[in-house]
């Protein structure tokens, strides 16, 4: 968890095309499960958060996501990409 701190962090001096590129990788890291366990929630928070940030990419995958989602996954997800978004 210490990485994804200090990203948090840090994500704030960098240009928004990088940072939206980041989110999406956060995005697909945890839909993948590349170093981590596969969190579809997780997932969908990074991709919003990303798609918000300009990345039509991560638009494109939260909405495939979304297909295989729960109304209450998805609304945990959207819960904590606000929750995010409020504190960075």
């Amino acid at each position: 968890m210490a990485r994804f701190e200090i990203l948090e962090a840090g994500i704030g001096s960098i240009g928004s095309n990088a940072q939206a590129d980041i989110l999406l990788e956060l995005g697909m890291m945890y839909a993948t499960g590349r170093d981590c366990e596969t969190d579809i929630v997780a997932a969908h928070k990074w991709f919003n958060i990303a798609a918000i940030k300009g990345s039509a990419r991560a638009a494109e995958l939260r909405a495939e996501l979304s297909a295989s989602m729960t109304k209450a996954e998805i609304a945990r997800a959207l819960r904590e990409a606000r929750e995010w978004m409020t504190m960075h």
